[in-house]
């Protein structure tokens, strides 16, 4: 039996309007090298100067995972020769980075949370980006510089699943930080896994492969099975040092393996030394005091949500896991709703109907507070649960907002009047005078049927709640 260790390295890019070392804008997908200058192009005579906002969103994000802040920190320079490198090296932080030694605590399926160490998370400019037509490359340089905050764990997840966890964690993490906007597909969130395996009991490591840049959750749990059992399959064919080493991997989304990219470099094929050109980043006490003001953050708010409106755990990480998810309950009970009834209202049938849609919170046709008001339509018993889903679906396909209205246009106003309740029950019941005489005799079975008459009668328009009462009340 074999134990499997991971370990990854995130780079998230800071939502910055600027380059970490330069004034250049940072904006996606503009006209290829459009964003640059001397500085992100090295050319000769040209300085890099720290950009402070990127200082301040690394260390708030170093105080959101309880690290140790550094306020005086360094910049290296890593020495690889790229085509999309124009300085054939990057500037980054190995020896004394910003931010050290946090911690993350993931949510397992078991119920309970284990924590995943953060060795540390470093500043370093982005390279460009290459691109293949045909038998051209071209390099665009708008990316050259961008600042990202890598974020490197320890070896401390077993299992793709926690990897995951983990990812996820992350992920929901710098969101609510609005330290990045960390899109996978723009690549603003892309990540390395280091897998090895090693059998069960033994302390050593084993060895470690790297698979490079994976940009969904999905990919990486793929990537991380397959080399699992690549790794697996080598040693338990007596071929693991043959087949297995240091080396860096690609994940083939197409064929579901990874393969042999390059050998792994060491930190001494790097050649990293100091940058000349940049002295220590020392942080100031009002830049301190400010990245200490963090809003409330994902295990915080999910606590509270389970203390204070006494939602199930489950329900409250559903919920915190996505920051616009949790804004936009806290918007429903702005809007009036009961907390219980908005947690069902908003992760079943809100969401049931815009993935079917194609929609996602954000863009989501119904806002957070139209929504509230009909699930407070629901408690007041304007309306019954049947026909809040029939507003839903109707305001899913138009414009109107207008609950009442929606309500009103459709006919669905529940009626919870006694005496027109009566005036139904009592046809039926004239109506159906054998059915009378057997529920009576003791087929309490057929309540249901006057129930359903009744309700059929008021084109279900009736209170279900006074239907059951009163018609206990009539048949005695």
């Amino acid at each position: 039996m074999f134990e499997t260790v991971i370990g990854l390295e995130v780079h998230v890019q800071l939502n910055t309007k600027t380059k970490l070392f330069c004034s250049c804008a940072t904006s996606f997908a503009e006209h290829q090298n459009s964003n640059t200058c001397p500085t992100c192009l090295a050319l000769p005579g040209a300085l890099p100067v720290v950009n402070k906002e990127a200082a301040m969103k690394a260390m708030r994000f170093g105080y959101a995972i309880d690290a140790d802040v550094q306020h005086s920190s360094n910049f290296d320079r890593k020495s690889y020769f790229y085509p999309d490198s124009p300085m054939a090296y990057q500037i980054t932080q190995l020896h004394n980075a910003i931010v050290q030694n946090g911690e993350l605590f993931i949510d397992l399926e078991d119920g309970t949370q284990k924590r995943v160490g953060i060795t540390q998370a470093h500043l370093e400019a982005d390279a460009g980006k290459n691109m293949h037509e045909g038998d051209h490359s071209k390099v665009d340089l708008n990316r050259a510089g961008t600042p990202l905050l890598e974020i490197v764990s320890a070896p401390d997840m077993r299992s793709s699943d926690e990897a995951v966890a983990y990812l996820k964690k992350l992920h929901a993490t710098v969101r609510y930080l609005d330290i990045s906007d960390a899109n996978m597909q723009e690549g603003s969130f892309r990540c390395d896994v280091n897998v090895s395996i090693r059998p069960k009991g033994q302390e050593a490591f084993g060895t470690r492969v790297e698979i490079k840049n994976i940009n969904s959750f999905k990919f990486v749990a793929a990537a991380i099975a397959y080399e699992v059992q690549r790794q697996t399959e080598a040693y338990e064919d007596g071929v693991y040092d043959q087949e297995v080493f240091q080396e860096t991997r690609l994940y083939n989304v197409d064929q579901g393996v990874t393969k042999s990219m390059r050998g792994k470099e060491e930190a001494a094929d790097y050649r990293y030394f100091p940058d000349p050109d940049l002295r220590p980043l020392v942080v100031t006490e009002a830049m301190i005091e400010e990245a200490k003001q963090i809003p409330e953050m994902p295990d915080a708010k999910a606590t509270r949500y389970m203390e204070e409106l006494g939602i199930k755990k489950y329900d409250a990480l559903v919920i915190t896991a996505q920051k616009e998810m949790a804004y936009y309950f806290e918007e429903m009970l702005e809007g009036g709703a009961n907390a219980k009834m908005a947690v069902t209202w908003l992760t079943s049938e809100l969401l049931g109907r815009l993935n079917k849609a194609g929609f996602n919170i954000e863009n989501s046709p119904v806002d957070a507070k139209t929504l509230g008001t009909l699930v407070s339509k629901i408690a007041d018993d304007t309306i019954s649960g049947k026909g809040a889903k029939d507003v839903l679906d109707y305001m899913m396909e138009n414009e109107s907002r207008d609950v009442d209205a929606i309500i009103d246009e459709l006919g669905l106003a529940q009626v919870s009047d006694d005496g027109a309740i009566l005036a139904i029950i009592d046809e039926i019941i004239a109506a159906n005078p054998e059915k009378v005489a057997e529920y009576k005799s003791g087929k309490d079975k057929l309540f249901g049927f006057f129930v359903g008459q009744t309700m059929k009668a008021s084109k279900g328009s009736a209170n279900p709640a006074k239907v059951n009462d009163l018609l206990k009340e009539r048949l005695g």
